[in-house]
């Protein structure tokens, strides 16, 4: 019976361990992938308001989801929410994790995407900044 008990015992603070580890893993950003994208407010969808409900993707009114790309130029949909209306044209780098998704967003300038993702788009003329 001692036996059982410490095998129990046993797997429950391996499990335990493991879910420590992936939760560190999961909430540290470790593993995560930039990917760039081009702001197109023609695919920007208002999202009605929920009431003061608060759900697991936040409360940001707007949703984009749009075709970006890693450095390597591999291309993937991504869906991300923002607090307003986003620059039409302009370039962001999208930080996403796996099963957390996007977790962090920041404009860029055209001459600081990789030269893989430049490939995806033409480069602005000198009036557009």
């Amino acid at each position: 019976m001692k036996n059982k008990l410490k095998i129990v015992i046993g797997v429950a603070t391996v499990l335990l361990i493991g879910l420590v580890g992936f939760c560190a893993w999961s909430l540290s950003g470790s593993g995560s992938t930039e990917y760039y994208t081009q702001i197109d407010n023609s695919k920007v969808e208002q999202m009605a308001p929920n009431g003061g409900v608060i759900t697991f993707k936040g409360n940001l009114p707007y949703s984009y989801t749009l075709l970006s790309y890693d450095e390597n130029g591999s291309e993937k949909a991504i869906t991300f929410g923002a607090s307003r209306e986003l620059r039409d044209g302009a370039f962001i780098c999208l930080t996403v994790m796996p099963v957390r998704g996007v977790l962090d967003w920041s404009e860029v300038r055209y001459d600081e995407l990789p030269a893989a993702v430049q490939d995806h788009y033409p480069a602005p003329s000198d009036d557009e900044g």
